[in-house]
């Protein structure tokens, strides 16, 4: 709030200008991010604040804002009723996390025929604090599914420069493992190495939607069956095992490309007519790394273009009333809230204001419908008042 005041210069009035609108924080999609990890850490960010108004009509600059890098694949849900929020897909996919409040309005905004000298300013808004869960569903072209010790991280060592935990032992991997496959006519595609899966993985047994969750973008699926099974379990049942707990967690996984190979060729010893490769001896390899290039190929001609990538929340307009456990009616929406922002709401001005305006907004029509009577507390953001209805 300020006044013009200059030595010979007759008419001066109020002059506040109004302050700067506060930052935002930004979600990028970004391929040279490779987790979530910084988050575990850190979990919270914050953006730059609005500046101050200043007298002369001087505005106050405007916050920074706050880009905050993720990886391609990003899954942003919402705390409480785990609802998905936005879907950062693609490289520069963009979605706003949280909003900076807009800047109060200095008094030089507030002069009119009936006001003309406002002795009170808007308050900045409050910005938008919220917390929400993250999660990385992996980006791949061909995934490789089958039971642990299948040779899935073998594979895609011999395949990629990927280099994941091999031993000889069910569980190996806990994470899913990335490799860049090249191909000799100059084409690449990304193999995911996925956990292994057990019968009753859909149902959430073993380690159950921790890896099947990584199956649902990958274009292709190369589904492995072990030839040297110790537990002599024939390569297609375990084929049907796989494909059935598939089908259960997202049944339309059984409508991509897919691949069934027999692997550990060279200590096979369960009859096997299909495809086979031995990541040891290199039997193989170089077939199924060609026919995986020409099904991601053509999985990637005849895919459709990319989806909208952020679900928006509906955002709630107007004004709306609810009444609390404890018998107060407290008003919602954004412009009730700066209406009742005022710097001095002890200045007479300032309360003709505020109640001009919830008239307009519809309030007083508002508290009528819900039940409020006289002497019935309400509050709007940090102002509280009691009810008297309209005569």
């Amino acid at each position: 709030m300020s006044f013009r005041r200059e030595a010979h210069v007759p008419r001066g009035g109020p002059d506040g200008g109004d302050g700067g609108k506060g930052g935002d924080i930004w979600l990028v999609a970004d391929r040279n991010v490779a987790s979530l990890l910084s988050f575990r850490d850190r979990p919270f960010r914050r953006a730059g604040d609005g500046g101050h108004g200043r007298g002369k009509r001087r505005h106050g600059r405007s916050g920074s804002d706050t880009v905050v890098h993720v990886p391609e694949g990003t899954v942003i849900r919402d705390r409480d009723d785990d609802r998905v929020i936005a879907d950062l897909v693609h490289q520069g996919d963009r979605w706003m996390a949280a909003e900076g409040g807009r800047g109060g309005r200095g008094n030089a905004r507030f002069l009119s025929n009936r006001r003309r000298a406002p002795t009170f300013a808007e308050q900045g808004e409050v910005g938008q604090e919220t917390w929400y869960r993250m999660e990385l569903k992996l980006l791949a072209d061909v995934a490789l599914v089958g039971f642990p010790n299948a040779g899935k991280s073998t594979l895609i060592s011999r395949i990629s420069a990927a280099r994941p935990k091999i031993a000889d032992y069910p569980f190996t991997t806990l994470e899913p493992n990335l490799g860049v496959v090249s191909v000799p006519d100059g084409a690449e595609f990304v193999v995911a190495d996925i956990p292994g899966l057990i019968q009753g993985a859909a149902a959430g047994r073993g380690l159950g939607h921790r890896f099947l969750r990584h199956i649902e973008r990958a274009r292709v699926l190369a589904v492995l069956v072990d030839l040297a099974s110790v537990e002599e379990q024939a390569p297609q049942r375990q084929e049907e095992v796989l494909l059935a707990e598939l089908a259960e967690y997202q049944p339309d996984l059984l409508e991509r490309p897919r691949l069934i190979v027999g692997t550990k060729a060279d200590v096979a010893h369960l009859p096997w007519g299909g495809e086979r490769v031995s990541a040891a001896t290199g039997e193989g390899i170089s077939q199924l790394v060609g026919r995986l290039s020409d099904l991601v190929t053509q999985a990637r001609r005849t895919e459709p273009g990319p989806e909208q990538f952020v679900v928006h929340r509906p955002i709630p307009e107007g004004v709306e009333v609810v009444r609390r456990p404890d018998g107060v009616f407290e008003v919602r929406g954004r412009a009730a809230r700066r209406a009742v922002a005022l710097s001095d709401i002890t200045a007479a001005d300032a309360v003709a204001y505020i109640q001009h305006r919830l008239q307009r907004l519809g309030v007083n029509r508002a508290l009528e419908r819900a039940g409020a009577r006289d002497g019935d507390t309400v509050v709007i953001g940090d102002f509280a008042f009691d009810y008297e209805p309209d005569r």
